[in-house]
């Protein structure tokens, strides 16, 4: 796997292009990577909703959840379900809206400089051993394309927007992501 960089696309992946998107302020300023959890209703997995959302599609009366959320606009760079299938929405040079009112390391609208990588979970669930390893995949070839990016710049949602997120969640294993990342295991 690596990152067209002209397109800005994973190759060999899907790619549902999301009206949820527009340019960086600065486009060689990519320079971080927020991991998130997303599952549609929550807590359940499978099926398109979380497809539907991104591409404004989600039907409010399809869930009682949904008609709640139906109206926002929001995307990510990246979806990675349960099974480690990778969804691209979002060109990484492009800026996706899944940050929302964010800060990190001083700087305030992590979308302008941030990839969004939404796993298909919740907060309360562990997360599937290839949605790891399809992590560790995504991450290397973004540390690869976009030299701002290093180990030390991929954070958690709930890092960024503390009063706001908890995702990834106390269930997402952050040693085990980094071993595969350091190959000490996957």
């Amino acid at each position: 796997m690596h990152v067209d960089i002209r397109s800005g696309l994973l190759t060999k992946v899907a790619y549902h292009c999301s009206p949820n998107q527009d340019q960086r302020p600065d486009s060689d300023d990519i320079t971080g990577i927020v991991v998130h959890n997303i599952s549609l209703p929550p807590g359940e997995f499978g099926g398109g909703w979380i497809d539907d959302l991104f591409l404004n599609q989600l039907d409010p009366t399809a869930h009682p959840y949904f008609q709640d959320i139906a109206q926002l606009k929001v995307s990510a760079h990246v979806l990675i379900r349960r099974n480690g299938e990778i969804i691209q929405y979002v060109p990484f040079h492009k800026r996706a809206w899944h940050a929302g009112v964010s800060c990190w390391q001083g700087r305030q609208r992590c979308n302008d400089f941030t990839i969004g990588i939404e796993l298909e979970g919740c907060d309360d669930q562990r997360f599937e051993q290839q949605q790891y390893q399809q992590l560790a995949n995504t991450i290397k070839a973004l540390i690869q394309t976009y030299r701002g990016i290093t180990l030390d710049r991929v954070t958690g949602h709930s890092d960024i927007a503390p009063d706001r997120k908890t995702d990834p969640g106390p269930f997402f294993d952050w040693d085990y992501l980094y071993c595969i990342l350091n190959n000490k295991a996957g």
